[in-house]
């Protein structure tokens, strides 16, 4: 029944290490190496440095050397990934060594990191609020939809040809609006929470959200009301 979506996805995931071949911005460009070292740095300092330093400056965590920018559960994440990099080879989570590094081994893990979330978050999730938009849909519409944002340019090249995790936290809102559509509102703004700890810019999806989960409680609790009276 949903072999097209399984095609799909591994298309989709296909397409998305073919992109993580090529080169990226900020390469051998030092002093900050771009993105790709951002996304090293974090690592290297989460697991480092005690948690109570990770949003401040001290001399084992200069801000101005790609100071963690992002709220928590982007630390969290990095965290549990320079764990595992620490693992592999400490070298590349070495404190303070580590800048610049930039071998093939660990630029190779830093993309099979991407591409893990995007298995694990971005097109699941993607999935369910395909299949939950319009319940009149047709089949071949919702898996037109899947296509189109499984397969998005824009996503693609930013998070796997750039070294980013924007795919996390719009798989979680993409989570929370599918909790909305089966109407558990209570899944929905969780999960809309964790994107928004996840990434700032979620922010400009906080008022439909803040405005739909506020007029779903008024008429629940009017609904409960009417019951007791």
């Amino acid at each position: 029944m949903y072999a097209e979506y399984i095609a799909t996805a591994c298309i989709a995931l296909t397409l998305r290490s073919v992109i993580s071949m090529n080169s990226f911005s900020g390469q051998n460009t030092p002093p900050m190496f771009g993105d790709y070292e951002a996304q090293r740095h974090w690592q290297e300092v989460t697991v480092n440095v005690d948690i109570k330093e990770w949003y401040s400056n001290s001399t084992n965590n200069d801000l101005l050397y790609w100071g963690l920018d992002y709220p928590p559960l982007t630390a969290y994440h990095s965290y549990v990934l320079g764990q595992v990099a620490q693992m592999i080879d400490q070298r590349y989570v070495a404190l303070k060594t580590s800048r610049g590094i930039a071998t093939q081994q660990h630029k190779s893990f830093m993309r099979l990191t991407v591409i893990a979330a995007d298995a694990s978050v971005y097109i699941p999730a993607m999935f369910v609020l395909c299949l939950g938009i319009d319940f009149a849909f047709k089949g071949n519409r919702k898996l037109a939809q899947f296509i189109i944002i499984a397969l998005y340019p824009g996503q693609i090249l930013i998070d796997n040809g750039h070294f980013q995790y924007n795919n996390v936290s719009l798989g979680l809102a993409a989570a929370a609006i599918a909790a909305v559509l089966y109407n558990k509102n209570y899944v929905a703004a969780f999960a809309f929470t964790l994107a928004l700890n996840y990434k700032q810019m979620e922010l400009y999806h906080a008022l439909p959200f803040f405005s739909y989960l506020l007029s779903a409680s008024i008429s629940q609790e009017r609904f409960t009301k009417r019951q007791f009276c």
